[in-house]
């Protein structure tokens, strides 16, 4: 059975995902984040496709990308993922896939839920216990937003843009929703989404992206669908 397109709409961002085969790491020292930072800055800007976020873990990948063309991200990561496996295996002396499947995807409503995916994937080495504090992981996109630096991959999203008039306030008040307590249930929330490949975001927004895409939008929840009283299995 062939697999359905991807939940992808002009404008709208996407919270991408890719993974190691078998859990593998895909980065074995920083020569390889570097190299594959600069084939995702070279793809990005050959389709068009705008970075918001990004963290590499080391195993996995998580980004916040935007494009005004539909397949452009698709086009972008292919070509990203295609010659990075290649000058990995050369590098390393291996043979043979790297990555788990195709990349993984949601959309994401700008208004409700864009700076919670931005701060789920800047905490990402802080619940890996690999660091304290987001700040001290070098291979994140949270140095531009806390004003520690400005990345040449990375493109602030309005969303952002909008947190203050000046960068100096920008990075204050994001320095804030960055280290506010998370609850449980926006952790869920965004996992569940993101393992679905469906639309993270209010109902309004689930009811357009359906409407523009006749798919389903939301996630199906757990388990069989539950029968309407009175009704009997044939």
């Amino acid at each position: 059975m062939p697999r359905q397109p991807r939940l992808e709409l002009p404008g709208i961002p996407l919270h991408v995902t890719q993974r190691g085969v078998n859990r593998c790491a895909i980065f074995l020292d920083d020569g390889d984040r570097r190299h594959y930072r600069r084939l995702l800055r070279d793809a990005c800007r050959k389709y068009g496709v705008a970075v918001h976020a990004f963290v590499l873990m080391d195993n996995h990948v998580h980004l916040l990308v935007g494009a005004t063309v539909t397949g452009c991200v698709s086009q972008a990561l292919r070509q990203t993922g295609q010659t990075y496996v290649q000058s990995f295996n050369q590098r390393h002396g291996r043979i043979g896939t790297l990555w788990q499947g195709r990349f993984k995807s949601c959309l994401v409503d700008s208004d409700a839920y864009l700076l919670r995916v931005i701060r789920y994937i800047e905490l990402n080495p802080v619940r890996a216990a690999m660091v304290e504090r987001p700040q001290d992981y070098r291979w994140s996109s949270v140095h531009t937003h806390l004003g520690m630096a400005q990345d040449p991959l990375l493109t602030p999203h309005p969303a952002y843009i909008k947190l203050g008039h000046d960068h100096t306030r920008r990075a204050a008040v994001y320095r804030e929703w960055l280290h506010a307590p998370l609850h449980p249930d926006e952790l869920a929330r965004i996992r569940a989404y993101m393992a679905q490949e469906k639309a993270l975001g209010d109902v309004r927004f689930q009811a357009m992206v359906e409407k523009a895409l006749n798919r389903p939008a939301a996630i199906r929840p757990r388990g069989r669908p539950r029968r309407k009283p009175g009704t009997e299995v044939g």
